[in-house]
């Protein structure tokens, strides 16, 4: 069991709830401190969560008191320790995003889910898709697009109709949201270590938004999307519910 645990909360009163007694029962440490760190909130809180520690060696274990929980564990307050003790590591990799204004500013973010590009008028958006320097689509019509990891398959990827990725699988997944133009074009699975770069085509008539997990950059012009291999992160499921297995069983439900 960690000798030092932090407990975070999202600011949900049931999440608040939950974190006061969980502190009464086992304690709190700064997270610099810690050995493990527990999340208490929904999916959501546990991206943050994972984001504000990405500098520090502690694996997050969230417990849901949210709504969906895809990432979290269920929410318990009498066995901890033993769950911490048994519980599975997960090691992901993040995106990295570096998307251009049309002012020219240039805009850093890092996504565990997905990268998206957004129309943010009443047109559709045009996207020209270059991977590895190579161009793979002239011009797609729609109302925007994404690449996925692995983790983050199962959330707007899914949504928008893109498959559900093993965890394991070393591949991204880049996703049409609404194709117009082609109109069949359901997307393309790409190399874990491709770059995709998607510039966006009359901006000034379409403009373009996008987003990194909740990052958002407005009228941009250009992003370049990649996998991080320089940053990971490490979550904590319970034995038989890790992330390998809930992205298999989302398929059969």
């Amino acid at each position: 069991m960690p000798d030092k645990i932090a407990f975070t909360a999202a600011h949900a009163e049931v999440a608040q709830t939950a974190r006061a007694a969980l502190i009464t029962r086992y304690g709190n440490v700064p997270l610099e401190d810690a050995d493990v760190i527990v999340a208490l909130g929904g999916d959501g809180f546990m991206l943050q969560t994972l984001h504000a520690a990405q500098h520090l060696s502690a694996p997050v274990y969230g417990m849901n008191r949210g709504t969906i929980g895809f990432l979290m564990n269920t929410y318990s307050e009498t066995d901890l320790p033993a769950r911490l003790a048994a519980a599975e590591e997960a090691e992901l990799n993040p995106l990295s995003m570096v998307a251009t204004g049309a002012d020219g500013t240039v805009t850093h973010a890092l996504a565990i889910n997905e990268v998206s590009l957004l129309r943010a008028g009443p047109q559709a958006a045009k996207l020209k898709i270059t991977v590895d320097g190579r161009l793979r689509m002239a011009e797609l019509v729609c109302d925007g697009a994404l690449v996925s990891t692995p983790a983050g398959s199962t959330a707007y990827n899914y949504s928008a109709h893109g498959p559900i990725l093993p965890i394991g699988s070393e591949v991204l997944a880049l996703t049409a949201m609404s194709a117009f133009r082609p109109r069949r074009w359901r997307g393309a699975l790409l190399p874990k270590t491709a770059v995709v770069e998607i510039e966006v085509l009359e901006p000034e008539k379409r403009p373009v938004m996008a987003e990194a997990d909740a990052n958002s950059v407005t009228d941009v012009i250009r992003v370049k999307i990649q996998s991080d291999a320089s940053v990971v992160h490490r979550i904590l499921f319970d034995p038989g519910h890790g992330l390998e297995e809930r992205l298999i069983n989302e398929q059969f439900t």
